[in-house]
Parts: structure tokens; sequence; C-alpha cells
């Protein structure tokens, strides 16, 4: 494959640290890279290097003749009193942008509900981001780098935007860098890894799922040292393997790696035995809702709610930006009254909210974090054993030395570690967790996963992360026109009706197909085309345990054919040679339909 972009020897530092030491890598056409790492260690700044915003000490980036580059960074220069069209189409005519599908397509999957001729300086934070990844992508690019892209996107448009990025260039065309803490979103769209730890990059094929597969391989012939980190790492593992079904939808030579590593690690909970003390701490009645309603002023944001949340249950809420979900979890901690119906919270129910704002920590600016540990209590059991709060702080990734510093002068990310961790030692016995995942990085989020694993309580998560979503509930519920609906399908089924929703909306607007990005995705697939693609890989998955059959019976022979009969013995390896062949062209087909029907 054609060369993009390639970086030698590259060396960057500042004074207090040295983030890179002689890095070396190259993109080729068809690469699609995902970049993880612990916050601080250099991510960013080795986008910037490849970009030519940063300037490293040494080395040097090369790229090939002619290549088009875009980045999105974490910050955006739009100007303020631009309007959107203009940020986003420029001065092109309307039937020149209206009449090109991937320009409309840009538009609707991310700025359809931002007013076309509003200024950017009366935005908010979360528009100004879509309207600046929607200027990028409308443009035309032989390599795209995206820092922090689904921030500020809800799970619909973190799907389009996976979808997007996996059909904007013809196969083995194009390239793609991306920094995200969205473990979904890796796995959904990359086919590297590239990690970033201790001065240098790692790479790994595959997206996060493979590349959890191959770092647990790497640790396991590791140090005695990385065993508790190799631990965790098998427990994601397990994870993987085990836990939602989407994760399931992998080919079976990857299942069956997996199985082998994971085949005596136990499940990542015990949901009997997290009830059973659920219960005990809980008894029988949490919080019901009963026909409850909500609207400020004349605006109807929840109507007709009943949901009785029982002991140990752990849910996520799903719905789009504005939906509800915040206003949802107010009236379940009793931050808000409702305006109609009522609130029945059980007698024995102590509520602790993880929010965005870090109003927790708000009274405790002031304080050192060792101050703050001292007037907790001593310790904290998790899987049978105790934990002091250093010792709890530690294993959410917080550094030692960080413990003299003052709360106020935490990164985002620390801030978030200490903020998890009291409260888990304020002992609620229902926690409500409002986007857990801001200012947080992978490792981060593992480690707060393997926490909720052995917490026994009941779990309210609001989340745009469905990673994080699927790993830590059991259940999920969507806001869907005001109204809470069980979706058992979880957020693929969630997305589904979201689509019907939509089409039935637009069917009702006639008007609608002149709205800017109003258009239904292109690709969509009908449901006769789903139930052939389904049916299809059925057959494929049954014609593929047929061939696996076939060669190790073939292998067997061989095993017992005479040796020095030369040729009998190739044409046994042909055979083999043949079954492979077709095994591989099978699951490239398999592949191909799993993502024409996710």
């Amino acid at each position: 494959m054609a060369h993009l972009l390639g970086a030698e020897a590259l060396h960057l530092e500042y004074p207090t640290r040295v983030v890179f030491d002689s890095v070396t890598l190259g993109i080729n056409e068809g690469d699609r890279i995902g970049i993880v790492g612990r916050n601080g260690d250099g991510k960013t700044s080795l986008l910037g290097m490849l970009a030519g915003r940063i300037e490293p000490q040494s080395g040097r980036v090369t790229r090939r003749g002619g290549v088009r580059f875009g980045v999105l960074g974490q910050g955006d220069d739009l100007d303020p009193a631009a309007a959107v069209a203009q940020v986003i189409v420029g001065e092109r005519a309307e039937h020149e942008w209206a009449g090109d599908p991937a320009i409309r397509d840009v538009i609707g999957g991310l700025v359809s509900d931002i007013p076309w001729q509003a200024r950017i300086g009366e935005l908010s934070g979360g528009q100004r981001r879509r309207v600046a990844l929607a200027a990028l992508l409308v443009g035309d690019w032989d390599l795209i780098a995206l820092d922090e892209p689904t921030n500020h996107l809800d799970v619909e448009g973190i799907a389009w935007l996976a979808d997007h990025l996996k059909h904007r260039w013809p196969k083995d065309s194009g390239g793609l860098l991306v920094i995200t803490h969205d473990r979904w979103f890796l796995d959904e769209v990359c086919t590297q890894t590239w990690e970033v730890h201790d001065e240098v990059v790692e790479p790994f094929e595959g997206g996060y799922a493979a590349y959890v597969l191959q770092r647990v391989e790497r640790d396991r012939m590791a140090a005695a040292s990385e065993a508790k980190r190799q631990n965790l790492l098998r427990k994601e593992l397990a994870w993987l393997r085990r836990g939602a079904p989407a994760r399931t939808s992998k080919p079976r030579f990857r299942i069956d790696a997996a199985n082998l590593l994971i085949e005596d690690v136990p499940p990542i909970r015990n949901p009997i035995e997290l009830q059973r003390l659920a219960v005990a701490r809980l008894g029988k009645d949490v919080v019901d809702l009963e026909g409850v309603g909500m609207r400020f002023g004349e605006h109807e944001v929840l109507r007709e709610v009943t949901w009785r949340i029982g002991p140990g249950e752990r849910t996520g809420i799903l719905g789009a930006n504005g939906a509800g979900k915040s206003t949802l979890l107010g009236l379940i901690s009793g931050a808000l009254k409702p305006t109609s119906g009522r609130v029945k919270r059980g007698k024995t129910v102590r509520i602790g909210t993880l929010d965005q704002q870090f109003s927790q920590l708000s009274q405790i600016g002031a304080e050192r974090v060792r101050d703050v540990l001292a007037q907790t209590k001593t310790t904290f059991t998790i899987d049978g054993r105790d934990h002091t709060p250093a010792q709890l702080l530690e294993r959410l990734g917080f550094a030692r030395e960080h413990l003299a510093a003052r709360v106020d002068e935490l990164s985002g990310g620390q801030k978030r570690r200490l903020q998890l961790l009291l409260l888990l030692l304020s002992e609620p016995n229902l926690i409500i967790l409002d986007e857990p995942t801001n200012d947080v990085d992978s490792e981060m989020l593992t480690a707060m996963e393997d926490l909720l694993d052995s917490w026994p309580g009941t779990l309210i998560v609001v989340s745009h992360d469905r990673y994080l979503l699927e790993r830590v509930t059991d259940q999920q519920y969507a806001i869907l026109d005001g109204r809470l609906r069980h979706v058992p399908g979880g957020v693929d089924e969630y997305l589904r009706l979201r689509s019907e929703q939509d089409a039935a909306h637009a069917t009702d607007r006639p008007d609608v197909a002149s709205q800017p990005g109003s258009e239904q995705p292109t690709g969509a697939v009908s449901g006769a085309q789903r139930h052939a693609a389904q049916k299809e890989i059925s057959s494929i998955e049954r014609r593929l345990d047929k061939l696996t059959a076939t060669i190790e019976a073939v292998h067997q022979q061989m095993a017992e054919d005479d040796p020095s009969d030369y040729e009998r013995l190739q044409q046994r390896a042909d055979e083999v040679r043949e079954l492979e062949s077709e095994v591989e062209q099978l699951e490239e087909r398999w592949l191909e339909l799993s993502e024409q029907i996710a």
C-alpha cells in the first residue's frame, strides 16, 4: 500500500520531562489507527508532531507529495461572528453543496438541529464542536487526524461518525488517526492501535478488543511487577468475550484465541451474590416512579414515566441530547420535584451521585488530597480484601506523589478519580453516574469498571460511552418522545427505534427534504436485505464449522500417512491450502455482511 506519512527518530521533551525518545512510525493508505494511552503520556503531542503543529527537538516528519491532511484538535479556532453555513460550506453556492450527497450526509449526521444561519458565538460548546467536525469532514482529505472527536456527541452521533469513517474512503485508501477514550468507537473503526507509554509508541494489530488481547499476551510474559495490570486486563478480556452481544460478533479465529486465554477466568460479576448483598443493604424498596411527568414552563420533558427500580439493578439510560436523561436522574435523586405523578424512595436508600461538574469537590478545593482521605473511613472492602483510601486511589491510577497536591491543583482526570473514590467511601447503596467518562483515559475507565464490578448496590448510568454502558450495566432503558422504554436489545435496539422515529417524523413533515442534512443516510439496509444478510451469515457459519472439521481431519490423515510417500503428503498439503483459502474468503464475506447490518 502507498505511503502517506512517516516519522523518523522523533524526540520531544519539555522542561520537566521527556515525552518521546526516538520514535519511528509510518502511516499507509488504508490504515485506520486508534491512539490510546494514559492522560499526559503524549497522545495529543504525537498528533501535533505528525500534523506539523509541534516541532520535535530532533527527528523529522515526511509526507508523500500532494497528501491532503485534515486535523481536528481538542479546541477550535472558529470565528465567533461567522455563521454556521459559512464555517461548514464556505462561499460555495447552495446548489453546489446541496447537490453533493457526501456534504449533505455530513450536515445531516452532525448539525441538522443547529440553525443554519446562527452565529458561532451564540452556540454551546457541544454545538461548536459538531460544527468544527462537520467543517473538517466536508473537505476532501487523504489523511484525517481526530483528537477526541466523540466529545459532545450522543450515541446516535457517535454511531453516525463511526459509519461515516468506515465508508469515507474506498478499501485500502485514505488514512485515519484518532485519539479517543471511546472504546466501542475504537473497535468499530480502527484496524490498528498505537499505545503511547513510557516515551515510546507501541503498535498493535486490530481495534480495542484485539489490543487488549495482545496486551494480555505480552503481560503474561512480563515481570512479576506487572501482575496487577495483567489481572485487570484479563478480566477486561473476559468481558470482551462474554459480555455484550456486540463483542461476540468477531471472526471465529479471534474468538478461539480469546477463549484459550480466559477459559479459567470467572465471570466478571456474580449477579446473584451482588443482588443478595444489595437486598440486605437496601431492602426491597429502592425508588418507584409512578406516572411521573416533568415540564419546564410550556416544554414537556417527561410524561407518564412509571419505573420501579429494584435492589441490585444495574441500568443504563439512553437518549439523545436534550431528551431528559439528566432530568430523570434529578427526579430519582430528589434534586427535582415532578410536576405530575410521584416519586417514592425506600427508607434505607442512600444516594450518591457522580455529576459532570465535580460538585463533590467544590467545598474541599483548598485541602490537600492526603488530608481529604484522612477524614474518610479507614478501609473499604473489595473482593473480600480491605483497602485503605490511598490504596484505592492508587488502584484508580492516582500517583502517590499527587497526594500532597491541593484538590484545585489536580487535572480533570485526577479530580474524576478522587470524586469517584469519595463517592464509594461515602457508602451509598444507590449510585448515579452522569457522564462519568469525561476527562478519563481508558486505563482509568477499566479500573473504574473493575471497582464497580464488586460494588453491591443499585447502579444507574447515563453515558454516551457505549462500551461503558454495556460493560457495567445489565439492562438499558431509553427516553423516546418523553417516555421511558425498556430496550432489551440495548444500544442497537435504541438506534433502530430512533431511526424509525426519525423516518416517521420525516413522513409527517413533507418539507423536511429541503432542510440541510435531512436526507436519509446512504447505504441504509432494508428489512428484507437485513433478513437475507442474516440468513447468509448463518449459512457461512455452518460452512466454516464444516471446513474447520475437514481441515482437522486432513491434518490427522497427514499424521497417519507414510512419511516417505511425498506425493500423498503433497496432495494433502494442497488440499489444506485450498480449504484454508475458502475459509479466508468466507471470513471476509462474513465481516462484510456483519458491517452491513451493524
